[in-house]
């Protein structure tokens, strides 16, 4: 989950806190002014301390620890911030003020047990409160995110089943159309009807739905071999690309078109026609991992602005298909571009 400590969150932390020290401070100049000096300094160092306790758990505790599997680690890491809190009490209160200021907050009698007993059981009374206080922001905060990405991701979702919807017709009609020149053009030029049925079947593959919303990796494959081939028509004597798959595809299933934008942002931006570098497209599957990356040559003299599905918006897809269970890379090595995507699952 993202950071809750937004600029609007900010302000209203800031106001907790401003209510909750003048608080204190107007309790100390009301009841006790026979000792404002030391009052003021007490006060204020222990508001300093209860401020460090909030937000150790808040922005780091509650985060990494508040989750389903985590109870021990939460106490343990609990137990270090009540630790953490009652040694910093001591050390200013006890250790750093009567030596500068001459002053201290305690004065016990009785043993040496009976002191610390009574020092740590009432350091937890005051410790206590600001940890349970930073759980319920926290979990305040948090459950308000997650209604607001997933209202984003409902939001989302009806705008996509819109524009599908919208675009159903007019790849349709393209489909059926590529079908009918292909049962033209066979009979007069095979390289133009072979051309054809490759680009129809991109759009049988680009049209196609599952109730998963998965597709075989097989076909996923098959999609990429069909792109690639028809640039290789259009360019027979000057177009080196090596497609190369390691491991077995069978039996596992992707997103669809959740490869291609590397391929097609390599032939869009880069070198093609040099033999001695050709696009490198590689895939790997290794059980329940994959890895796909594509390095080509820098092409700086390319500035080819068209739009395809695009990195941005595979970044996007990425999030909410594989949350958790994929690493994107995109940047440069010397004169090479590369690209490289692994999934899990």
């Amino acid at each position: 989950m993202t950071n809750l400590l937004t600029k609007s969150a900010l302000r209203w932390h800031i106001l907790g806190w401003l209510l909750y020290g003048g608080y204190e401070f107007l309790d100390v100049f009301l009841h006790d002014r026979g000792h404002l000096r030391i009052s003021l300094w007490l006060t204020g160092s222990f508001l300093l301390i209860r401020f460090a306790e909030f937000y150790l758990c808040y922005l780091v505790v509650y985060p990494r620890f508040l989750r389903a599997g985590q109870a021990g680690r939460l106490v343990a890491a609990l137990g270090g911030v009540m630790a953490l809190f009652i040694a910093s009490r001591f050390l200013l209160e006890e250790v750093l003020f009567p030596a500068t200021l001459g002053f201290h907050n305690y004065t016990l009698d009785g043993s040496i047990y009976h002191k610390i007993g009574y020092y740590i059981g009432d350091n937890l009374f005051f410790g206590s409160p600001m940890i349970v206080l930073s759980a319920a922001v926290w979990g305040a905060q948090a459950a308000l995110q997650r209604e607001r990405e997933n209202r984003q991701l409902r939001e989302e979702k009806r705008a996509a089943e819109v524009a599908f919807l919208k675009s159903q017709i007019n790849p349709h009609f393209l489909y059926n159309t590529l079908n009918m020149l292909f049962s033209m053009a066979y009979p007069v030029a095979k390289p133009v009807a072979n051309a054809i049925l490759k680009l129809s079947e991109l759009m049988r593959y680009m049209l196609h739905d599952t109730p998963d919303g998965l597709v075989d990796l097989e076909k996923e494959i098959d999609y990429l071999h069909n792109y690639l081939a028809l640039y290789r028509l259009r360019f027979p004597d000057s177009f080196f690309v090596d497609f190369t798959v390691t491991g077995e595809p069978a039996g596992r299933r992707v997103a669809p078109l959740v490869l291609i934008p590397f391929v097609e942002n390599a032939i869009k931006h880069g070198v093609l026609d040099d033999s001695e570098n050709p696009v490198h497209i590689r895939l790997n599957i290794e059980g329940e991992r994959l890895r796909f990356e594509v390095e080509n040559q820098r092409n700086d003299g390319n500035k080819d602005t068209t739009t395809g599905i695009g990195l941005p918006n595979l970044r996007r897809r990425l999030e909410l298909l594989y949350p958790e269970r994929h690493a994107l890379h995109v940047g440069t090595e010397g004169e090479q571009f590369v690209t490289s995507l692994r999934l899990v699952g």
